[in-house]
């Protein structure tokens, strides 16, 4: 019959919630309800007497049992009970019987497994605590019951194995299993293990889990070692208990032989492992990593941690199910959810253990630092040095040089932190602070391939952060925009510029940042103002953009400029005006990542640009320099084919009605009087006397320009005619060829007749009449000379690219009158001293590049009545004006006839008196577009009669003279663009230097369109190289290889070389670039490679890239044999080395080094006889002399130290071949380090000193580190080698020494600095020694010596044998130990010296007395 049921008390709801947190609550009634008598469970038996005795009322139904004493009394009265019984022990099987036979009603069970309550009754409730233990804890905890009850426990545990949770929400195996916990004492410890295991391996997975992850709180100490060794059985046969296995472990206490076993066995299964597993599974790992095996462990550990695939899997299962059904999607998008979870709780572990265990961190530091490919490097490394950065401040300074020499070596590349970015989004939204902080180091630096990665964390983090983190990166980089140096300002522009393109609307929101960069505008050099202004336009006018305040700032600020007096602020209102008109007016425009199209402009917005181009045309015409300044930027800005129709339309009116009316006039030439040369048609290509031609008005507009000078403000305003400066003239030009170009969809054949008018200039035959000029005669004509050539360059830029074959070699013809006006200049220049030329680059200050001439040698040449003469590394011009074919007297007409003198063929080479280098900023600028003049072969060119009619055919090409001027340019180009700059920051208030005068155009391009333009032209760049592989080869031929034979053409034989050297010169630049190493740029490095190994092996397919490599460095290897001089040779040298570095396996070293040797042997002399010398060609190959020796002894020791730590450390199980041979590398590297550190008696130099302080400290470290384990395990077996490795470094140990006191002797702080830590190591490398002798039982043959100091020689110091006061006394007092190592008998007895007092230093094998070393 059912007994009514009663609800519980509100004190055992709250016991039984105490006991099982994890289970399902119980309904409790609040109202306290009488318990009837009837529910008391009448057990006449044994069992049920001997328990009411003892204090304890058995209850049915959901009432627990009740007790009405303390647990601990009623334990000792049933314990006395059951002792004391006449029927002692069978009573005990009769109590356990009775208790089976209660527990059969699985309610009477669970209300034994519940803890009691103490008994509703005023006269015992005081004697009990609130708390009490469950009736089977009870009977556990006495020891005569205590066997058979865990014994009736695991019987009835299989009863619940498939249906553990009841209807009343209790887990009653989890229960069973609790009453084993924290048991005063077990009885029968061993039985009770095998019970479990046995319990364990048929229980079903939950329960197998809660067996498990109990043991700690079940097992003794004594059984730990014993259960590890079933769990790790355990784990190998069942990888779903992984988890509680693991957590039952790492509270286990086990030695650490088991423990390493077990990691071991985790190990394995890691690659394997559930990502919900991981982070327990790791955090196993990391807890059981001892300081010894740190770095092997943690490097074996993230070689099995992928966690991309984690992410990925979930992504390819998510869309194969999409193309299936769109209803199975959500499976695996919240398992992707799941898995990123997972994935930051690992870090969240691993972060943990690098903050509280040094050994951790120092192990994934070693770990990653000494990955060497890109291949194996990981998201994880990435993440892993960021955690470091960002929560050790004392290793910030080694994670920063961790991360820069791999993104310098390419092995982290932008695809990491893309991956990063993208797959682990939560983890990098942690460590913000230390991205930040890590991009701000990056920008700061010199290195190119450092600054990308810098600010490719900018772009990533701006892209997935939120508005916070926003914020910070633009305020970064505005502080980078505002810092003055130039590198840091260049990217923060740059990427600026990418973000508003890609992120336009994210960025707008702090365009007030942005519009602080105004204020610093004083420290921007030209482009960077470009792009200021061209990021703050494209804010202001962007598609639906409501920046109008920007626009009304931007307009304040360019008027105010405009408006201003001094020259810097009117270029910079220039500048930003035509930078607003390209955004105003721009056809297309890059918004949030697309390319949008905009339409034609309408009335209010043609007139606002048209007014704003007007405006600046009226603020410079009275100005010079400002109006060729606004030509040059609107040009630039046509030349990007992005604007409107209407305003180029506009523009090209303009500039067509002003150039024809400013500087084009008619045949034949006016005469004044006034002018101070006879005016002369010069250089004309075309020039027919029956028709009316066209001419540049040069020499008139010139002296009109230089009179204007004098005549004073008033009467240059009272003038009706408008005064043209003839600096205006190529920028003008570059303008109208270009609005042409761009309306005629790239013909100029609207314009062709001023690529052959010819110049009025004057009669140019100089020679014997510059002596007889005046000064202001002398600087006229420079300044005519200038303005020519800066017109025939402007006009090659225009009209390069043509394709019709006239053109083409009217263009080279125009390349011939460049080389020739420019050796005229020269000579001119010479003679001019103090001269300054009119600007021809117009976005810089007038005063940068300002040549600085010194008169001296001219004066000193004249009075010995020698010729100026032109420098062999003259960079804008060439000494010869003779061309190989002679054709250019053929392409000059009549009135040009008389030319300046050519030089004999046979002269030697000129030295000019002017470095034309020291000009280059005066000269127009060459577009890269020009050398496609490279690609030019032979052409025909058609003389006509006068009736048009073919009268004869000449065949023209490129002469040296052209070549070296285009090559010579080619190398300033590249040197420019793909070198980096040093890292100076601008002092306060300093304006800036001149490198960026010159290259206006050219850095608006980037560097990798620079490097495709170059890798285009290395075919024709091969054949020229060929050309004069050929030429020296045929000549060596001719001549029997006799270099200086008599009739060689010396200015030829010059030309020549200079053409070879600046073609390898570009080859060398070219493939040196650091850009290289970015994964975007490898297509390019791998075009430019194809090419040079396609001139070996034409016809081949695609090339792997390593055979690339292998095939370009042959082809040029090739060139060896007919380098004509030492410069040619080093640059061939130092290019064949660049190619070797971009192998993966780098093993052309030995025919380098077998090239080197041959060129160092060789005899070099000049085709005049004389042999090359001078010291400059000894610093051109680095041979081993005294000012050498430095350099080769760094680099020999810090290698000798860099491969010993390569050697790895010796291990008791080593073989004892194993320990052999690396005892013999180690007696090798130890006998090397002695030869290198007794080369410091010799070389004493301080360089050499500080050199052997700092790496003998890393060597003997090194040796501590892994040569004395080595040592410790093969004492006994190799005791001669181990005795003869401790005596010869005992030689470099005293000389070290000997070094510290000379040190301190000379009070050289650069060389004291290395003495603490040096003296520190020898210390420790003596108490090692003694540990090594006592581990291998020979510490008795320890005894102690005093070694006296001495210097570099040898000589005893004796000065501190004389200190007056006992404290400078012991200060300069050092004592040294002495260790000896001799034959030991079968007995194993050793004598060894070892020791230290006071310095603690060791010797072994010699006395103080017998220093020989």
């Amino acid at each position: 019959m059912l007994k009514r049921r009663v609800p519980r008390s509100g004190v055992y709801g709250g016991n039984r919630m105490e006991e099982l947190p994890k289970t399902k609550k119980p309904r409790i009634s609040a109202k306290k309800i009488s318990i009837p008598q009837d529910e008391i469970v009448e057990n006449n038996n044994v069992f049920g007497q001997m328990l009411k005795t003892a204090g304890i009322t058995l209850k049915c139904g959901e009432t627990q049992n009740e007790i009405a004493v303390d647990g601990a009394i009623f334990q000792k009265k049933l314990h006395q009970a059951l002792r004391k019984h006449s029927s002692y022990p069978q009573i005990v099987d009769e109590l356990v019987s009775g208790l089976e036979s209660h527990i059969e009603n699985r309610d009477q069970f669970r209300n034994c497994l519940l803890p009691c309550v103490p008994t509703k009754n005023q006269e015992t409730s005081n004697a009990v605590h609130s708390y009490c233990e469950s009736l089977i804890k009870l009977l556990l905890g006495i020891e005569i019951l205590q066997p058979a009850v865990i014994r009736l426990l695991f019987e009835k545990l299989p009863e619940f194995f498939q249906e553990s949770v009841g209807s009343d929400g209790l887990n009653l195996p989890r229960l069973i299993i609790n009453q084993l916990k924290w048991l005063d004492r077990i009885v029968d410890s061993k039985t009770l293990v095998s019970t479990i295991m046995q319990m364990t391996s048929v229980s079903p997975l939950p329960i197998q889990h809660d067996i498990i992850t109990s043991l700690p709180e079940i097992l003794e100490d004594s059984q730990h070692s014993e259960i590890a060794r079933e769990l790790s059985s355990l784990l190998k046969e069942k990888t779903e208990l992984t988890v509680p296995i693991l957590d039952a472990l790492s509270s286990l206490n086990i030695d650490l032989e088991l423990l390493s076993e077990v990691r071991q066995s985790v190990m394995l299964m890691v690659a394997a492992v559930k990502v919900e597993d991981l982070p327990v599974v790791v955090k196993f790992i990391l807890r059981s990593i001892k300081a010894t095996d740190a770095t092997e462990v943690i490097s074996d550990l993230r070689k099995k941690l992928d966690l991309d695939s984690f992410v990925l899997l979930p992504r390819i299962q998510a869309s194969q199910s999409n193309l299936r059904s769109h209803s199975q999607a959500s499976l695996p998008a919240s398992e992707v959810t799941i898995n990123k979870d997972c994935i930051k709780l690992l870090f969240e572990v691993i972060k943990s253990a690098i903050k509280f265990q040094r050994t951790i961190l120092e192990g994934w530091m070693k770990a990653i630092e000494s990955l060497s490919s890109a291949s194996e490097h990981k998201v994880l490394d990435l993440i892993i040095l960021l955690i470091i950065y960002a929560m050790n401040v004392k290793t910030k300074k080694q994670v920063e040089r961790i991360f820069k020499n791999k993104i310098r070596l390419g092995y982290m590349q932008e695809q990491l932190l893309e991956n990063a970015f993208r797959n682990h989004l939560l983890v990098m939204k942690e460590l913000f602070p230390a991205i930040l902080s890590l991009a701000n180091v990056f920008v700061g630096t010199a290195d190119p391939c450092i600054v990308f990665f810098g600010s490719s964390m900018y772009k990533q983090a701006f892209a997935v952060f939120d508005s916070y983190c926003q914020q910070e990166i633009v305020g970064a980089l505005v502080m980078h925009a505002c810092s003055g140096h130039r590198v840091e300002v260049d990217v923060s522009l740059d990427m600026l510029t990418a973000l508003v393109s890609l992120h336009t609307s994210s960025v707008a929101p702090y365009a007030v940042f942005l519009k602080s960069i105004l204020d610093y505008m004083d420290n921007l050099n030209p482009q960077q103002i470009r792009k200021l202004f061209h990021i703050l336009s494209m804010l202001a006018f962007s598609h639906g953009s409501k920046s109008s305040h920007i626009q009304d700032d931007i307009h304040m600020v360019i008027r105010k400029q405009l408006s201003s007096t001094i020259p810097k602020y009117k270029r910079i209102g220039i500048i930003g005006a035509v930078t607003m008109v390209g955004s105003m007016a721009a056809k297309r425009t890059k918004e949030n990542g697309q390319l949008i199209k905009r339409e034609p402009l309408n009335k209010e917005q043609y007139r606002q640009i048209t007014s704003l181009l007007e405006l600046v045309s009226s603020c410079c015409g009275q100005v010079a320099e400002a109006s060729a300044l606004y030509y040059d930027e609107l040009g630039s800005l046509v030349q990007k084919s992005n604007l409107d129709f209407q305003i180029l339309e506009w523009i090209e009116n303009s500039v067509v009605n002003d150039f024809e009316r400013d500087f084009v006039t008619e045949l034949p030439p006016t005469e004044d009087s006034a002018f101070l040369f006879q005016v002369k048609a010069m250089y004309g290509l075309d020039v027919d006397d029956s028709e009316e031609t066209i001419a540049i008005n040069l020499l008139p507009l010139l002296a009109q320009s230089c009179s204007s000078k004098n005549i004073d403000e008033t009467a240059a305003k009272s003038r009706d005619e408008r005064a043209v400066p003839p600096m205006c003239l190529p920028p003008l030009f570059r303008l109208l060829r270009l609005c042409v170009s761009e309306m005629k969809n790239g013909s100029l054949e609207d314009i062709d007749a001023l690529l052959g008018c010819p110049l009025y200039l004057t009669n140019l035959e100089l020679e014997g009449k510059l002596d007889s000029l005046s000064k202001q005669e002398h600087e006229f004509l420079c300044s005519l000379l200038f303005h020519a050539l800066n017109w025939f360059r402007e006009v090659v830029n225009a009209f390069c690219q043509q394709e019709d074959p006239e053109i083409k070699g009217r263009v080279l013809a125009r390349l011939q009158n460049i080389t020739e006006l420019q050796c005229l200049l020269e000579k001119c220049l010479a003679a001019s001293p103090g001269y300054v030329p009119p600007l021809a680059n117009f976005d810089s200050e007038a005063t940068e590049g300002v040549p600085v001439i010194s008169t001296t040698g001219t004066t000193k040449k004249k009075t010995k009545g020698q010729k100026p003469q032109k420098s062999e590394s003259s960079k804008n011009g060439s000494a010869d004006n003779s061309q190989l074919n002679g054709n250019a007297e053929k392409n000059q007409p009549e009135s040009e006839a008389s030319q300046p003198e050519k030089d004999s063929p046979n002269k030697e080479p000129e030295t000019s008196l002017v470095q034309m280098q020291s000009y280059s900023a005066y000269f127009r600028e060459l577009d890269f577009e020009v050398f496609t003049i490279l690609r030019t072969g032979l052409l025909t060119k058609s003389v006509l009669d006068t009736e048009m009619h073919t009268k004869t055919r000449e065949v023209i090409q490129i002469g040296p003279s052209e070549l070296l001027f285009l090559l010579e340019d080619l190398c300033c180009k590249l040197e420019y663009m793909l070198m980096p700059a040093p890292a100076k920051r601008i002092p306060f208030l300093k304006g800036k230097g001149s490198r960026n005068v010159g290259f206006s155009h050219l850095c608006q391009r980037t560097s990798q369109e620079v490097i495709q333009c170059t890798v285009e032209l290395l075919k024709p760049l091969c054949n020229h190289m060929e050309n004069m592989h050929n030429y020296f080869q045929t000549l060596i031929a001719e001549n029997h290889g006799v270099v200086d034979a008599p009739g060689i053409n010396i200015q030829e034989h010059h030309l020549m070389s200079s053409c070879y050297q600046r073609l390898l010169q570009v080859f060398r630049l070219l493939f040196a670039w650091s850009g290289f190493a970015q994964q975007e740029n490898h297509s390019l490095l791998k075009s430019g490679l194809q090419v040079l190994a396609h001139r070996l092996k034409p016809g081949e397919r695609e090339l792997a890239f390593g055979e690339l490599t292998s095939q370009s460095f042959q082809y040029l290897l090739n060139f060896q044999d007919s380098v004509p001089n030492i410069h040619c040779a080093l640059t061939l040298t130092e290019l064949l080395l660049v190619i070797a570095e971009k192998s993966v396996v780098n093993m052309k070293n030995k025919e380098i080094a077998s090239m080197v040797k041959h060129f160092l042997c060789q005899s070099w002399m000049q085709p005049n006889g004389t042999r090359q010398k001078g010291t400059h060609f000894n610093d051109a190959l680095h041979t081993l002399f005294w000012q050498t020796f430095p350099v080769f002894f760094r680099v020999m020791i810090s290698q000798l130290e860099s491969s010993v730590r390569r050697i790895s450390a010796g291990k008791p199980s080593d073989s004892s071949e194993v320990q052999l041979e690396k005892l013999l590398h180690w007696n090798m590297a130890v006998r090397d380090f002695h030869i290198l550190v007794n080369l410091v008696k010799v070389f004493d130099s301080r360089p050499v000193l500080s050199v052997c302080l700092k790496y003998g400290r890393l060597f003997m470290e090194t040796f501590l580190k892994f040569g004395m384990p080595l040592l410790d395990c093969s004492f006994k077996k190799h005791r001669a080698d181990v005795q003869s490795l401790l005596k010869t470094l005992q030689l470099s140990t005293r000389q070290l020494h000997h070094m510290c006191g000379h040190s301190k002797i000379h009070q050289d702080t650069g060389l004291t600095s290395h003495v603490p830590l040096l003296k520190k190591t020898l210390e420790l490398f003596v108490y090692r020694v003694k540990a090594m002798l006592a581990f291998n039982h020979c510490q008795e043959a320890f005894w102690v010596g005093d070694l006296k100091n001495r210097d570099l020689q040898g000589e005893e110091i004796p000065s501190q044998a004389y200190q007056a006061r006992e404290s400078e006394e012991e200060e300069e007092e050092e004592a040294a130990a002495e260790v000896e190592v001799s034959r030991f008998s079968r007995e194993e007895s050793t004598e060894a010296a070892e020791d230290s007092e006071g310095e603690d230093r060791m010797d072994t094998g010699c006395s103080d007395e017998d220093d020989s070393d």
